[in-house]
């Protein structure tokens, strides 16, 4: 998960230092369409940040939530991880033995 948060992260900060630069790019040109862009690009990355804080709060409960439940009960999560991965092993197992035309022997 620290892989996928840091290039989350970093995609946002390059979200934000290019929004940033367009808005000190486009402040010395004058303008109502201009001004009404550059609040709306302003109000986006404000939502935006707020919205990036959100998920990454949810998804740490989400981290956290896990880790009490598989500390709680280490045998049972293992119980199912293994039934899990029988029934994966046994679906790609019958779909090897498939016949060419798609159908699978009885």
């Amino acid at each position: 998960m620290n892989k996928e948060k840091q290039t989350v992260s970093d995609y946002m900060g390059t979200l934000t230092e290019d929004a940033q630069a367009v808005m000190e790019e486009t402040s010395t040109m004058a303008g109502e369409k201009i001004d009404k862009a550059r609040k709306r690009l302003g109000a986006a990355m404000e939502r935006g940040k707020e919205v990036y804080g959100q998920v990454r709060d949810k998804a740490l409960d989400g981290v956290r939530v896990t880790d009490h439940a598989v500390r709680d009960h280490p045998y049972q999560v293992l119980g199912i991880a293994f039934g899990i991965g029988v029934l994966a092993g046994f679906l790609a197992a019958r779909r090897r033995t498939a016949t060419p035309n798609g159908s699978i022997p009885l």
